[in-house]
């Protein structure tokens, strides 16, 4: 079946992730030790895990994570470690985009929560990448209510496409989510971070 929309992970795909540098931000910024039980490859645990999936607010998870941090840490401070995940845009990601643009339906598909979400727009816009030209929809944990690998959120985001499942080719950096977008009957594949996109891409859309 031909392939008339691509659906990309934002994190380790379009976006450099670096779990250490983050785990570091949270030691050193605010003195937080508790985030190694929250960060995970494939989606975030407890409080971290709650604000992707829409079950507690920003202003929460701030208050949490300051009651547990250095005297004199500030809701800016827990942004910025948060923010330390996202590492960059590799060259030539922006001008992929915009040639996939202009042959594909371009939709973005994330665990992901409002605070990182800021971080994420604006690495974009930094790169001269117009996502809200670019990208047709997001489809974004915490406001959608569900989760990846769960096979819910894959079948929602298509039907918001108005697409046939199998026109629609997803790009995840975990083989878990890979795994449950084919199991949900889309083209799923796994992206390795730092490789060529746009030659997975190219061998693997059905024109």
């Amino acid at each position: 079946m031909k392939t008339k929309a691509i659906i990309f992970d934002i994190g380790g795909v379009i976006i450099n992730v670096d779990m250490e540098s983050c785990r570091q931000a949270f030691y050193t910024i605010l003195g937080y030790r508790k985030i190694d039980l929250m960060l995970s490859t494939t989606h975030q645990r407890g409080m971290y895990g709650e604000l992707e999936e829409g079950t507690v607010s920003p202003e929460e998870f701030r208050a949490y994570v300051l009651k547990d941090s250095r005297p004199g840490s500030t809701p800016e401070d827990v942004d910025r470690a948060m923010g330390s995940l996202l590492t960059g845009i590799d060259p030539g990601k922006a001008a992929l985009l915009k040639e996939l643009s202009g042959k594909y339906s371009l939709y973005l598909l994330s665990n992901n929560n409002p605070i990182s979400m800021k971080f994420c727009h604006s690495i974009m816009e930094k790169e001269d990448i117009d996502w809200r030209c670019i990208f047709k929809d997001e489809f974004i944990s915490c406001e959608m209510k569900m989760q990846k690998p769960d096979l819910a959120i894959f079948r929602e985001a298509v039907r918001r496409t108005g697409l046939k499942v199998g026109e629609c080719l997803f790009i995840d950096d975990s083989p878990l989510n890979a795994e449950a977008a084919c199991k949900a009957g889309l083209k799923g594949l796994v992206y390795e971070q730092g490789s060529d996109l746009g030659a997975l891409v190219r061998a693997s859309v059905e024109d």
